[in-house]
């Protein structure tokens, strides 16, 4: 099998989602809209019989009601709810898909050869590429059970600002030990293109960019020419080729019931793939809101990095640094900054071309192209900023 490219596909929307829940599944999980729905006992018919051997299948006799995740804009993720478990089903959206992206198969693989050594990760049940039974390619996976924090950490979790912190750095220490792993021989050596990344990453993102762009944005405001020529000239090369998981955020992990400063598990690998640990990093933060960041910044914040407790960017910089023992100099640290901040406008742009075009009826997304505006100001006030360092 040929590798996968280096960015499968867009993650979910950068603005802030409503709710501020401790248990996800009771708070984020409503009706399924009628343009998502499916044939729930074909489903369940279905996964009765195509489990994976391994996989537990205790509980799956009845058909599960189902309900609908709220969060994100990129794949679609259901809540299978049996009478004495819960699974989790993936799959792509209606519309128009950038190339490579929303590959269910992809993202069911990497988490199953991820597990022996990665015990992070959901148990996968079973993957299914007959478009009779929903229409597209799903994959239904084990739900975790914990806590996953959205905009604010609730008051009830009791965290000071010294559990806070104790949850920011166990955080990064999960993309440390993400980064760390051995791929040499294993199933995962498939998902990479080999030395490169950056280099691909920076032309990708650029041509997606200029695919996405709607009516009327061309040059001047909004182009993003000069962010992505300043891209390309400034990049680095790549400082490693581990598994990045492309898409780390707070709301993709799973916190302990008993101790909600212990991650217990990671989710949404739809992009993760082979690539520098470092254009990871700078991916993360560029959804790391912090106290003192702008207006518009602070509310577009969808996790709770404002917290007292929190690092700041800066210190997350060198916490990474201190636990990976990477050298990351001040101007490469810009460089990734600036590059996860248009890699986010694009992911936006992307979104909002979907529904100036029709292909989804979510009214949320019309204000998309305003965060696409303001994220390439970001950049370029970044830009200056490297630029006295030369």
């Amino acid at each position: 099998m040929s590798p996968a490219p280096d960015t499968p596909g867009a993650p979910s929307a950068p603005t802030a989602p409503t709710a501020a829940p401790v248990d996800d599944v009771a708070t984020n999980a409503s009706d399924v809209r009628s343009e998502d729905a499916f044939d729930v006992e074909r489903v369940a018919a279905w996964l009765r019989e195509h489990a994976h051997p391994d996989a537990d299948t205790s509980g799956l006799d009845a058909a599960p009601e189902v309900k609908q995740f709220t969060g994100g804009a990129s794949n679609l993720t259901y809540l299978l709810r049996y009478p004495t478990r819960d699974l989790i089903l993936r799959r792509p959206p209606a519309g128009t898909k950038a190339k490579g992206a929303h590959d269910m198969r992809r993202e069911h693989d990497i988490q199953r050869a991820l597990a022996p050594v990665f015990p992070a990760v959901a148990p996968m049940i079973a993957f299914c590429d007959d478009a009779g039974v929903i229409g597209s390619d799903f994959y239904v996976m084990e739900r975790l059970d914990g806590i996953i924090l959205r905009k604010n950490i609730p008051a009830e979790l009791g965290l000071g600002e010294a559990e806070v912190r104790a949850l920011c750095t166990a955080a990064i220490d999960q993309l440390v030990a993400l980064h760390s792993i051995d791929v040499a021989g294993t199933e995962l050596e498939r998902f990479g293109k080999g030395e490169g990344y950056v280099k691909r990453q920076v032309d990708g993102w650029s041509a997606r960019y200029r695919k996405a762009r709607t009516h009327g944005v061309r040059h001047g405001t909004g182009s993003f020419e000069k962010v992505m020529a300043w891209l390309d000239e400034h990049q680095p090369h790549d400082v490693g080729n581990c598994l990045i998981h492309n898409d780390f955020r707070f709301d993709n992990l799973v916190l302990a019931h008993d101790d909600p400063t212990r991650v217990i598990g990671v989710l949404d690998w739809e992009m993760a793939t082979l690539g520098d640990p470092l254009m990871d990093l700078g991916g993360a933060l560029a959804y790391w809101v912090q106290a003192d960041d702008d207006r518009i910044m602070r509310g577009s914040r969808r996790q709770p990095t404002h917290a007292p407790g929190m690092l700041t960017r800066d210190e997350v910089w060198q916490y990474y640094a201190h636990a990976s023992g990477r050298a990351i100099s001040p101007k490469d640290q810009l460089f990734y900054e600036i590059f996860g901040l248009f890699r986010l406008a694009v992911i936006a742009q992307q979104i909002y071309y979907r529904y100036a075009n029709g292909q989804t009826s979510n009214p949320a997304f019309k204000q998309f192209r305003g965060m696409v505006i303001y994220l390439e100001w970001r950049c370029r006030r970044l830009m200056r900023r490297a630029g006295r360092l030369s």
